[in-house]
């Protein structure tokens, strides 16, 4: 029983990552953040033809993906 939960426990945490690197956007935000180490949604947002708050929403998925909390 203790099997089964590791292994679902993974497979949703891998289900996550794969859900936020679906999208091209969180792609591009993922490649625009290794670029440099300090960025704000701001400047992450000048790229993109979308709204601070859709970009941060991107990022939400990201950090949930990864398992972040509190930044």
């Amino acid at each position: 029983m203790i099997f089964n939960f590791m292994v679902e426990y993974k497979m949703q945490y891998l289900d996550n990552i794969f859900h936020a690197l679906a999208d091209p956007t969180r792609r591009q935000l993922l490649h625009f953040m290794s670029k440099s180490s300090l960025c704000n949604v701001t400047q992450l947002a000048e790229p993109f033809s979308m709204s601070l708050n859709a970009i941060s929403k991107h990022l939400k998925v990201l950090e949930h993906a990864w398992g972040f909390r509190d930044f």
